[in-house]
């Protein structure tokens, strides 16, 4: 009786296939096992060798523990696997992100207390560049008209100081804080900011140019930075007797300034657009001082009202020739614009009257027609209180 094989039935079933091993030549062919020689002979010793450097690579020693199945998987994979593992973990990814707002918070607070020494006061400012502490009065039924009388945190330009301990509480109240900004028009430097905005489309610096050009001043050496957008800000120093107001496009398209009860974002800042940073060999520098000339057109002019007395001669249009000349030198796009800015001007000087004539003609020969060039003039009128 042929004895009984215990695993036939094993190999049988459907869940099992054959296994031919390592030595097993399909039927019919002939036997090319790696330890037999092709005559079949003894054994090749180099593939045996092989053999045992294979079998010694794959199984590990005991000095060496077995590595992550994921340790062996191609990089994309470990990478997606990395990827799959952060998703399935948010505390993880919350706990990365928690580090890096505290990062940039501690570096906003180190250069605001930079700026500090220098005698600049600072308020710490969120990502969007507005105050980060929220106003205590913002549940009044009424607006507030509170500039920090109350004692408490939370009124903007209004809390700025270069006081370190009072930098540091204010920077712990506010711990999402991104950036700080720095207070214009407090002493010691009465801090005046030029904002030469890029995203209006206007050419800011061209316009300083011209300015410069037609009212004889040239911007002296000073901290400029650079915003994330391309502009910049040029800081300047204004007289203690003097308050220069925020306003924006007033000097020409494209240019704001930032003056008592505004602020200027502080290099250093991160915000949601990018970081702010001064201009390369100017942050040495103190704000300069103001030319004369620019910080005229910056402050504002008392509002004369024509009442001179009989004997008076009347306002010359000759001194208002270089508001003429800025319309004539007017493009296409430009008109408007320079036609209402040097009508406020001849208003604010007491020469609105004298110059509507010689600005009406002016918007015509650039290209207004007569209706346009009234009804900016009037507008001119009714902003600086001539209507």
């Amino acid at each position: 009786m042929a004895p009984i094989d215990r695993h036939a039935e094993d190999r049988n079933t459907p869940d099992h296939t054959p296994d031919r091993g390592p030595d097993r030549a399909p039927d019919g062919a002939p036997d090319r096992s790696p330890d037999r020689s092709p005559d079949g002979g003894a054994p090749d010793p180099a593939p045996e060798g092989r053999a045992r450097g294979r079998l010694s690579a794959e199984q590990p020693s005991a000095e060496q523990p077995p590595s992550h199945p994921s340790d062996r998987r191609p990089p994309a994979d470990r990478r997606a696997h990395s990827h799959d593992s952060a998703a399935a973990n948010p505390r993880a990814t919350a706990d990365h992100r928690g580090a890096a707002d505290r990062h940039t918070a501690t570096l906003a607070l180190a250069h605001a207390l930079s700026a500090a020494e220098r005698g600049l006061a600072v308020i710490p400012l969120s990502r969007t560049k507005l105050p980060a502490l929220r106003s205590p009065h913002h549940e009044d039924p009424q607006p507030s008209a509170c500039r920090g009388e109350c004692g408490r945190m939370g009124h903007g330009v209004y809390d700025a100081s270069t006081d370190p301990l009072r930098i540091r509480e204010l920077f712990a109240a506010a711990p999402w804080a991104s950036g700080y900004g720095i207070a214009c028009g407090l002493a010691p430097y009465h801090l005046i900011g030029v904002d030469l905005d890029t995203k209006s489309g206007a050419d800011a610096p061209a316009a300083l140019r011209e300015l410069a050009l037609r009212h004889l001043f040239t911007i002296p050496e000073t901290v400029v930075v650079m915003t994330p957008s391309g502009g910049r800000h040029i800081w300047l120093s204004g007289p203690p007797d003097t308050v220069v107001p925020n306003s924006a496009g007033r000097l020409a398209p494209g240019i704001d300034i930032r003056g008592a009860g505004g602020y200027l974002v502080g290099p250093g800042s991160r915000t949601e657009h990018g970081i702010y940073s001064t201009v390369p060999g100017t942050a040495h520098l103190p704000p300069a001082a103001c030319p004369p000339a620019l910080l005229r057109l910056l402050a504002p002019s008392p509002r004369r009202r024509p009442s001179p007395p009989a004997t008076d001669a009347p306002p010359s249009a000759q001194q208002g020739h270089g508001l003429v000349q800025f319309v004539l030198a007017a493009h296409e796009g430009q008109r408007n614009t320079r036609l209402f800015w040097a009508a406020c001007r001849a208003y604010e000087n007491g020469l609105g009257e004298a110059l509507v004539g010689p600005l009406t003609d002016a918007a015509l020969r650039v290209g207004l027609t007569l209706r346009e060039a009234r009804s900016t003039i009037a507008s001119a009128a009714r902003l600086t209180g001539h209507d």
